[in-house]
């Protein structure tokens, strides 16, 4: 459900003392084996966060960054007359 690369952003959690505040947003990093989202936040810290306890949402998958890139390359080209570099 959450593979290394999908960008969150956080509501809330339960441990609100790790210097992660709501509203911030970050990069999956990897789910452990009991379901833990470990995160790298764009503040540079490191918080996991447990889905059902923790209070977040998924911005986006990596395939939809991978995606829209291919088509920002694709506008380019086309851009350019239609030469492929």
């Amino acid at each position: 459900m959450y593979p290394a690369g999908t960008r969150i952003e956080l509501f809330s959690t339960m441990d609100d003392q790790q210097g992660v505040e709501k509203g911030i947003k970050g990069t999956v990093t990897f789910v452990d084996d009991i379901g833990t989202v470990h995160m790298k936040w764009d503040n540079g810290r490191g918080l996991g966060l447990i889905p059902g306890e923790d209070n977040f949402k998924v911005l986006s998958h990596p395939q939809e960054e991978i995606k829209e890139s291919e088509e920002h390359s694709k506008e380019q080209s086309q851009g350019m007359g239609g030469i492929s570099l």
